[in-house]
Order: C-alpha cells, then structure tokens, then sequence
C-alpha cells in the first residue's frame, strides 16, 4: 500500500507541474501535441481535441510536448502561428516557469489543508534541564511551561527555540508552575554546535530539551495563508542551502537520494498518517520546482537561461550550440540519476 501511495504522489506531483506548463501554453496560444504522465511505452493513451493524453510504463517523469519544442530534437521548429518557436521569448519564459510555479503552488494549497486540519507542535513544556547551564542557574525545572519571552507570547516550543536563537543578550522568561506564574531571567550561553549539514555553528542556549507533548494549533483564515506562505518559502530556502552545501562539498556526494529515497520516505510518512503524507508532499513539490529552476539545459531553468539569452542578444541560440549544450545537461541528468540511485540501493543493502 504504501509502495502505491508513493508512486501515486510522484505521478500528482508530475502531472500537476506538467498541467502548469499546459495551462500556460494554451493561454498564449501554443497547441499542446502530447500530455504525457511518465515515460517509455503507452500504458494508456486518448486524443481528446487536438492533444494526445498519454500514461506511460514508468511513472518517474513526464512531459509536455508543445509543437515546435521537442527536447529529443532541439533543432526540430515549427514557423506555425501555434508553435511555441513562434511566441515572443518572454512568453516561452512564461510557459516554461508555469511548470516549477505550479510546484510551489501545489506546495502552498498542500499546507493550506495542513494548517486547516491542525498543525501539530511540541509543546513548550520542559522535560530536562542540563547540569551548569543557565536554565539551571535560575531553577528553571522539569514541568515548567514556558509562557512568554522579553513580553512575547510562547505557543510551541519551535517559538521557545526561536526567542532564544534570535534574542541579544538576557531574556525575561515567564513560566507556570504547579498554577503559578513566575518571572526569571537568564543569559543563554553561547556554545558550537553541529548545524543540521554537519557545520560547526555557533548557537545561544538554555540548557533544557522538550518534554515531548504535543499541542495542535488551530488556525483563522487569515493566519492559515500566513503559515501556508511561511512553509512554502522555509521547504524553498531549506532545499536552496541544501544544494549551496552540496556545491561547496559540506554535504558529502554519498548523502544525496534518489527516487528509490523518495518512494521509501514517502510510503513511511503515507503511514504515520496524511497530515505527515501532505507535509512530505508539499516539500517534494518545493524540491520539484527548485530543481527545475537550475540553469541546466533540458530543464525548464536550461530553456529559461536560452530564452534570456535571446531577449539579450536579440537572436536565439544557434541550432548547434543549442543541440549540443542540451546533449550535455540529459547526460549530466541521467548520470546524476544513476548516481543517486546507486547511492538508494548501498543504503538499503548496509553500506556506510
């Protein structure tokens, strides 16, 4: 079951991204010749009006085949008045950001749903206190619950780690204890610590760990779009320092996954239950529209970065340079897919 769900989610995924580019392209006039969910062979095909909807044998892609764009054959054009060659570069560009926007968006409706069902969070409830730290020092204890910090309401305990991360100097800490409400104040150290890719960093803290209650947040409309938004925009800031440490080689080669990671995560979260489904969901479309955005010719960012070229120049890359350059990013494409795949499979086998 939960093998289908995730071959399910990637296919969504695929088809809501290529459904951004389709909208787009028929907005500004371009006739679609192939809608295609997956590659290889036709499971399931049907012309409806113009434009051939395809289902094919792997589910790990798919395309939009535009007439006068085909990236098996970049130098295949068509002069038509309903080709894609024959639209003004800004709308080519247009289509081709449709696709990663449409990610970003489904991302955005995805905690949209989240944040209307209930959000769960850690509670900012204290469960242990390290010895010598601050926390200590003013008789914070097991049980305390952290109401507000320097006057500011305290929901979650992701508030509580913020307040202290972000905070200059001594914090007003008020708490409730045993019905009781007590004001303290303390001066967080400030230690090195391993970030989440494994940098030293340098952080401010208490010297107490969460208790592990959880609390689910309910949201107003208003507040609903506001922590849609927020998500959406952490998934994208947290893939795009992901891939800043992977160029600078912080993040080790061997770390990275594939698609064999991403349907095992995503059959795990399919059962924990939907809100974790939606949430896994979400950051997988983020990631989607990321790497699409990369100027890597045979990606929309690759297609973008010619159109930009032609905007500039005032003529469009030559069919040489255009064939060769887009031979160059599919290999690097299916050599970096291989890679990662091979990288699944060690895993699952016990390598280190």
């Amino acid at each position: 079951m939960g093998m289908l769900t995730s071959l399910l989610v990637l296919s969504f995924l695929i088809f809501f991204h290529e459904l951004g580019h389709f909208i787009a392209a028929r907005y500004f006039g371009v006739h679609v010749e192939v809608f295609s969910i997956g590659f290889g062979k036709k499971v399931f095909s049907k012309i409806i009006g113009k434009t051939e909807y395809r289902l094919a044998m792997v589910p790990l892609g798919g395309f939009v085949q535009m007439k006068g764009q085909d990236d098996s054959d970049p130098t295949k054009v068509s002069s038509d008045k309903d080709s894609y060659n024959t639209k003004k570069p800004w709308q080519r560009i247009i289509i081709l950001l449709a696709g990663p926007f449409a990610n970003f968006l489904l991302a955005f409706l995805l905690y949209l749903v989240i944040a209307n069902i209930g959000v769960t969070r850690l509670s900012p409830i204290i469960g242990t206190v390290s010895e010598n730290s601050p926390a200590q020092e003013i008789g914070l204890t097991k049980n305390d619950k952290v109401i507000e910090i320097n006057g500011e309401k305290v929901k979650t305990w992701d508030d509580l780690s913020a307040f202290i991360k972000q905070s200059d100097g001594p914090l007003l800490i008020t708490i409730q204890r045993d019905k009781k409400v007590k004001t303290l104040m303390a001066t967080p150290d400030i230690k090195e610590l391993k970030s989440i890719f494994g940098e030293s960093v340098k952080k401010r803290i208490l010297g107490i760990a969460p208790i592990g209650q959880t609390i689910v947040l309910h949201f107003s409309a208003i507040e609903s779009f506001v922590f849609a938004y927020d998500e959406t925009l952490k998934a994208t800031t947290m893939i795009l320092t992901s891939l800043q440490k992977l160029i600078q080689g912080i993040i080790p080669a061997k770390d990275l996954g594939g698609v064999v990671s991403i349907v095992q995560v995503t059959a795990q979260a399919s059962e924990a239950g939907i809100i974790a489904l939606f949430a896994l969901t979400a950051l997988i479309s983020v990631n989607l529209g990321v790497l699409n955005l990369l100027p890597i010719p045979a990606l929309d960012g690759g297609h973008i970065m010619f159109n930009i070229y032609e905007m500039i120049t005032k003529k469009a890359p030559s069919e040489k340079v255009l064939y060769r350059m887009t031979i160059v990013g599919w290999v690097f494409l299916l050599t970096l897919m291989a890679f990662t795949i091979f990288n699944d499979f060690y895993r699952i086998f016990g390598g280190n």
